[in-house]
């Protein structure tokens, strides 16, 4: 009986996660060149990489941090567009 309970704590757990993951993603957004080095949530405008974590300079314009949204421009970060044209700009 405690294996039928540990299995149904454990799926209400799952779907608990799954319906509070979409609210949090709604409540942030991707900021450009506010990640530390070592602190990028995914892959770069340059496409040198894939993975989070990966990023070698800190505040670099094409490695990107979710944020609370509204944020951003408080952090001295930038959109996706403005990281863009910044990265066409030096290139």
């Amino acid at each position: 009986m405690s294996n039928k309970l540990l299995a149904s704590a454990a799926l209400a757990a799952v779907i608990a996660a799954g319906i509070s993951a979409p609210a949090q993603a709604a409540s942030k957004e991707k900021c450009y060149g506010v990640a530390a080095a070592g602190q990028n949530d995914c892959a770069n405008l340059a496409g040198t990489h894939s993975c989070a974590g990966q990023s070698t300079l800190d505040n670099d314009k094409g490695e990107w941090k979710l944020v609370e949204k509204g944020t951003c421009s408080t952090l001295g970060g930038l959109s996706k567009s403005e990281a863009k044209a910044a990265y066409k700009a030096n290139s």
